[in-house]
């Protein structure tokens, strides 16, 4: 080896040693899409950390991305999957796809074809900014951690029955994902979460669907912030334990507005819920019997605590059934409702704590201390209401002279009144929920 061989030698190993320092974004390459052409080639040749930009116009699917790349489109970037399967699977961690728009991808449920779909390996990913079309599935996040989906709008296909067509956003097995920001229609369910933890939903607005939010065994998670309209139930909270439903809204939806299933240990704090009505005809009853729109309907659901928040212009403003004691409600306002409380059971429920209650828009008690709180207790069922909730057909005597005198002597002597919803210390004034202390 000559002298100058020997200088050369040292010095590449020491440019070598150095590369491998660099931060990664200094060696990553920028690649460039040509519309019509398939991006899966320049996706196989590209490295972690590269970046590949969309020009406007449309590129065919089904992709793989296998490796930490960012996608992103300019503005008028389609990628069209042909009808068939996924149009995107995510099978490698810290994948960025951001701004594009993505359409036409399989339309078989059992297949769970989707648009994008994120596999347990692809930890880390975001996907943002982009608009999603298509008859399956919107996004599906199976197993993974660590995902965010952010501020997209997904559309299913208007044409097909609710049940035939996927979810807007399916987490099955996740864990510490955040799902915000998003725009979610004719979906079957806006999003629906299974099996999951430490996850956070804000912000989303979410109609015309089955179910807004739709949880399924998921214990341990956070629902903030976002809108329904327009769906059949707002927020479907089944199967789950220590939820936390906090300033939710639920607008004009028809069945529920918050529907509660075996739920335990949860927080619903500050949701307001305005306008869940059925349908009526010309003289205003309803089309469906049994079937009134129900703000709150809580069903073998315990321990659970709801505070500061509305429920208002809606055909019943709660609903209990099937052993939902033990819950603690507290600052509630009940707001022009038909009926206020529907309570099937005959276990006494306070609902008040440390001499504070709820708002009854209908109470016509007194407070003549002046301390905002009612004098006399607001009981809103009679024994005629369990009456009727047992026999419905018996709703045709509602205002027949017979069950007019049986309410009076109820209300008269309080000793024919049955076990029931009791609030101690009903509130004068509906609260200042900007103020509220839950």
């Amino acid at each position: 080896m000559t002298r100058r061989q020997f200088r050369v030698v040292p010095r590449l190993i020491l440019v070598a040693w150095w590369l491998t320092w660099l931060p990664g974004d200094l060696l990553a390459a920028d690649w460039t899409a040509s519309p019509g052409e398939s991006l899966q080639p320049l996706i196989d040749q590209a490295s972690d950390g590269d970046r590949l930009m969309l020009p406007e116009g449309r590129y065919p699917g089904s992709l793989t991305i296998d490796r930490s790349l960012t996608l992103q489109g300019e503005p008028g970037a389609v990628i069209d999957a042909g009808g068939i399967g996924h149009a995107m699977v995510l099978e490698a961690p810290d994948i960025v796809i951001q701004d594009l728009t993505i359409e036409n991808w399989g339309a078989n449920l059992t297949d769970m074809d989707a648009g994008i779909f994120v596999e347990e390996n692809a930890t880390g990913s975001v996907i943002r900014d982009s608009r999603l079309s298509g008859p399956g599935f919107g996004i599906w996040l199976d197993a993974v951690s660590d995902v965010q989906v952010l501020d997209n709008v997904i559309r299913g296909d208007a044409a097909l029955r609710s049940q035939d067509r996927g979810n807007g956003v399916h987490l099955f097995n996740v864990r510490n994902v955040t799902v915000a920001g998003n725009d979610i229609r004719h979906t079957r369910d806006g999003i629906y979460i299974d099996t999951s933890s430490q996850s956070l939903l804000r912000g989303n607005h979410m109609q015309d669907l089955r179910y807004g939010v739709h949880y399924m065994y998921a214990h341990d998670n956070r629902l903030e912030g976002n809108t329904t309209r327009h769906t059949r139930t707002g927020y479907a909270l089944m199967q789950s334990k220590r939820l936390e439903v906090i300033d939710n809204r639920s607008e004009d939806d028809r069945r529920y507005g918050i529907l509660m299933n075996n739920i335990t240990d949860s927080i619903l704090r500050g949701n307001r819920i305005t306008g869940i009505e059925q349908r009526r005809d010309a003289q205003g009853q309803g089309l469906i019997s049994g079937g009134e729109g129900k703000a709150l309907f809580v069903y073998n659901a315990q321990y659970n605590r709801f505070a500061a928040n509305r429920f208002a212009g809606s055909d019943i403003g709660i609903h209990l059934t099937a052993g939902s004691e033990d819950n603690t409600l507290v600052g509630n306002a009940f707001v022009g409702n038909r009926q206020q409380v529907m309570y099937v059971a005959t276990r006494a429920q306070e609902w008040s704590v440390e001499g504070r209650g709820n708002y009854w828009s209908d109470y016509l008690g007194w407070d003549l201390d002046g301390d905002g709180i009612g004098d006399t207790a607001y009981e809103p069922n009679d024994a005629m209401d369990r009456l009727l909730w047992r026999y419905p057909v018996a709703r045709l005597l509602m205002h027949s002279p017979a069950v007019l005198a049986l309410r009076w002597v109820q209300r008269q002597f309080p000793v024919f009144r049955p076990q029931g919803v009791k609030d101690s210390h009903p509130l004068m004034n509906e609260p200042d929920f900007d103020e509220a202390d839950a």
